[in-house]
């Protein structure tokens, strides 16, 4: 199964914060953004963080696709 970040990437714009602001308010690393900017898939303990960060629920921010949509 794959992921998709397209839901993270439009409320970084709609809150007009970068992604490296997101790495500093979430304590995770750049490394792991460059994984999510690749639609690769990241622990849940990043996801956790992420959320925590922007107040919002996992199902804000990743959506779960089928293999042959990828």
């Amino acid at each position: 199964m794959a992921v998709s970040y397209k839901k993270l990437w439009h409320i970084l714009i709609d809150q007009g914060m970068k992604k490296k602001e997101l790495e500093a308010l979430a304590g995770i690393n750049h490394y792991t953004m460059n994984k999510m900017s690749r639609e690769e898939v990241v622990g849940i303990d990043i996801i956790g963080k992420i959320c925590n960060a922007l107040n919002c629920k996992v199902e804000d921010i990743i959506d779960f696709l089928p293999d042959e949509e990828v």
